[in-house]
């Protein structure tokens, strides 16, 4: 599905993306090249295999806190020029480099984004978009103010079952919308869980960012606005392992018109 979603999007117009003056470096018939930031489990077996089927965009370099790493991706899908986060601002200046894909910790996009857009890149970057609003409206004003395009990466807007109901919703035949009900599960294994998921800096969040916020995020996309008023409940059955993140949470949103 990922893969689906790299080629299609090839950081092309959308609701998620600020449009540039460079539009033309990546709207012509040559491939994108992207540096990906970020070597965790999502980049290998959903990221990197994804570039790897995309006709119009390529992976030239890899950047992560450990070479060693990098280099390991970089032999098993090809790419040849890795690079430490010490070393970003070399990677940046690659001539092959067109755009970067964030796929790091959720704590380091703002900045990650910001040095791109400071260097001409375009950003593809993961959701969460960032930790805090402060944050998110920095990273756009980077992209604007150096014109460049910033794109999150919600797949829901190429999914084939999402696009479908898209248009059925749009279409007028199921009536006015009243009700959206959407749920997310994922069970995370304490010995296999990542170790940053369960830190606020890093992280932003528990369940609500990580998951919960495709729920909320198609939610208005299929109302086709935003809520005018949220309220949640939280709660967990290990405290101690969740003290800095939510565990799992409900929550309520009201659209205008009454949609719930």
């Amino acid at each position: 599905m990922l893969a689906r979603f790299i080629h299609r999007s090839s950081l092309s117009d959308s609701r998620n993306t600020i449009s540039s003056r460079k539009d033309a470096n990546v709207a012509g018939s040559k491939a994108v090249g992207y540096a990906v930031l970020g070597l965790g489990s999502i980049a290998e077996v959903a990221v990197l295999p994804a570039f790897r089927k995309s006709k119009k965009s390529r992976v030239v370099a890899l950047v992560s806190h450990d070479l060693g790493r990098a280099r390991k991706m970089g032999k098993k899908f090809g790419v040849k020029d890795c690079f430490t986060y010490d070393d970003y601002d070399r990677c940046l200046s690659h001539p092959g480099v067109d755009a970067v894909f964030i796929a790091s910790v959720n704590g380091a996009h703002a900045e990650q984004t910001v040095r791109a857009a400071a260097a001409g890149k375009h950003v593809l970057c993961e959701k969460p978009m960032a930790n805090s609003v402060e944050d998110c409206r920095r990273m756009v004003e980077a992209c604007r103010t150096n014109q460049v395009r910033l794109m999150i990466a919600y797949r829901k807007y190429f999914e084939p079952g999402s696009v479908a109901l898209k248009k059925l919703v749009t279409s007028g035949k199921l009536g006015s919308l009243r009700h959206i009900f959407s749920t997310y599960t994922e069970i995370v294994d304490p010995v296999k869980a990542r170790h940053w998921q369960l830190n606020p800096q890093l992280a932003g969040g528990g369940s609500l960012m990580d998951i919960g916020i495709y729920c909320v995020n198609t939610m208005r996309w299929l109302a086709g606005s935003s809520p005018l008023d949220a309220t949640a409940h939280v709660w967990t059955d290990d405290p101690k392992r969740f003290s800095g993140v939510e565990d799992s949470i409900a929550f309520r949103l009201k659209h205008p018109g009454g949609l719930i």
